[in-house]
């Protein structure tokens, strides 16, 4: 990940957008991470994985809650 400074980053905005389209980029503002500025697609990617996540865990959820006696005769 590249790192750039809050300061480089107002100055060189156009340059900071096309190197976000190659890999995200940490901005640093008085020794501080402060952001990450990523490419559309990345965002786009980790948001459906996170959709994802969250579905797969309310499933989990929702079948503990269906078969908890099933889980529980089996567990024995």
């Amino acid at each position: 990940m590249k790192v750039m400074q809050a300061t480089d980053a107002k100055n060189q905005f156009g340059k900071l957008l096309e190197d976000s389209l190659v890999e995200p980029i940490l901005i640093r503002k008085n020794g501080r991470d402060v952001a990450v500025l990523l490419s559309k697609a990345e965002y786009d990617r980790s948001h459906a994985q996170a959709s994802k996540r969250d579905l797969v865990m309310r499933y989990h959820e929702e079948s503990i809650e269906a078969y908890s006696a099933v889980y529980e005769a089996l567990a024995k």
